[in-house]
């Protein structure tokens, strides 16, 4: 059989090679080992928004989100030489976050912050419709705040990035049975606070 022969097959269902996002984030990181810098700039470009508000739901302040993200990347490429490649480099990079956020609040004691109604309203009349969905969106957020820090945590792992569990598990350094466990005790918890403000 020729090459020629070959090139006209269809490949077998399922045989293309498909590039996972790991792979993207394993050759990026393999990029930047071997001494290119723009391999790192297009990680940041490519995680930057979500680590951002990753930290402003866990420390609620814009500004030290903006900080926090900042150091999380710092740390991340300070810790390339050193990154085995065992987990992922996204669920790696989270975790570097979470735990950046986590000191953070420890550190300084703070609680979100929450924006009020009415410093909305004073840009400009909203319709009612928009009224009632920013105060829907309050509550939650504050119900969210309300959470246990794991529970809290998981939860916005799970829903706000779309982690799978398995990834939530390792960024928290847990199982993924408690990671299901924590995102289960999270919802009925929050059903309950937002139902005692009906």
């Amino acid at each position: 059989m020729g090459v020629q022969e070959l090139a006209l097959r269809p490949p077998f269902a399922g045989s293309e090679e498909q590039v996972t996002p790991h792979d993207e984030d394993a050759a990026l990181v393999d990029r930047y080992r071997a001494g290119e810098p723009a391999a790192f700039e297009q990680l940041v470009r490519k995680y930057q928004r979500s680590i951002y508000f990753l930290m402003a739901r866990q420390v609620g302040d814009r500004d030290e989100a903006a900080e926090l993200t900042q150091r999380a990347f710092i740390k991340a490429m300070q810790g390339l030489a050193g990154f085995r490649g065992a987990a992922q480099f996204r669920t790696w990079l989270y975790r570097i976050a979470v735990n950046l956020g986590l000191n953070y609040l420890r550190d300084h004691a703070k609680f979100a912050r929450e924006e009020s109604l009415e410093a909305r309203a004073s840009a400009g009349p909203p319709a009612v419709d928009q009224l009632v969905a920013a105060e829907d969106a309050r509550r939650l957020r504050a119900a969210v705040t309300r959470l246990p820090r794991k529970q809290r945590l998981t939860l916005e792992l799970r829903v706000y990035e779309d982690l799978s569990f398995r990834e939530v598990a390792q960024i928290l350094g847990t199982s993924e049975g408690a990671a299901k466990v924590n995102y289960h005790y999270a919802v009925k918890r929050l059903k309950q606070l937002l139902g005692e403000e009906s």
